[in-house]
């Protein structure tokens, strides 16, 4: 009989482990998952021509292009009407804490010009700054004032990294070379996700948390578009722009 007894106990016990194990792995007591969104922008209509970039007035910089020829960057569109470089981000609907990317972004000087032309980034989130020309570049960021800081600063060929933070959002800080002045750049900083289109049109915020938002796209020359939509834990959402050609 007691031996029939210990039996019993035992399983009782294998029982219990296994119910309270059940219990820890319900989903009413994992943390909260997250969302994405994906989608395009295109343009609708022709796409202005870009004019051609002389760069004659400093021959390391044509020298850098390999003998292609350098044009402007305002409106870069794709063979399927892809609209590039629009900055697509959350404007309302975020709350609590919003954490930073802890990834810094690359900005790069390459072919004397701002690669990339249009880049996003939060607010304290490390951004390095890069000159792989072989020659001196100088670079002067100019946003609104009160906001972020002005600075000017040179970067000498081989040069080390710059690393720079930005304070506050702002859509979108200019940036120029004065020693190159056709080299233009647009710096964007929103807090939480955000995504940047590239020469397809395409786009993706990723680590979005459930919820419902007002989903703005930004471009330097047909200004913003914005529409709403609802991210579920784990299942990606469509959202797509279309802006109309000047």
């Amino acid at each position: 009989m007691k031996t029939h007894q210990r039996v019993a106990a035992m399983v009782f016990a294998l029982l219990l482990l296994v119910a309270l194990g059940l219990l820890r792995s319900t989903p009413g007591v994992r943390a909260a998952g997250t969302g994405q969104i994906n989608g395009t922008v295109k343009l609708d209509g022709p796409a202005p021509h870009q004019k051609p970039i002389d760069m004659s007035k400093d021959p390391s910089c044509a020298q850098t292009r390999g003998g292609t020829q350098a044009t402007g960057e305002s409106v870069v569109v794709g063979a399927n009407g892809g609209l590039a470089n629009v900055v697509v981000y959350i404007s309302q609907g975020l709350s609590g804490d919003i954490p930073v990317a802890s990834k810094p972004v690359t900005f790069e000087q390459k072919g004397c010009q701002y690669i990339p032309h249009v880049v996003a980034v939060n607010p304290g989130q490390h951004m390095t700054i890069l000159n792989d020309d072989k020659t001196s570049h100088n670079i002067h960021p100019d946003p609104k004032p009160g906001g972020n800081m002005q600075f000017n600063k040179s970067q000498l060929s081989g040069g080390p990294p710059i690393d720079v933070t930005w304070t506050n959002e702002e859509v979108a800080i200019p940036v120029k070379c004065n020693v190159h002045p056709w080299m233009r750049a647009f710096i964007v900083v929103v807090k939480g996700p955000n995504g940047v289109s590239d020469s397809n049109g395409s786009f993706k915020l990723e680590n979005v948390p459930p919820g419902t938002y007002t989903l703005t796209a930004w471009h330097e020359t047909y200004g913003t578009q914005t529409q709403k939509v609802t991210v579920a834990e784990g299942k990606p959402v469509t959202a797509d722009f279309t802006f109309k050609a000047k």
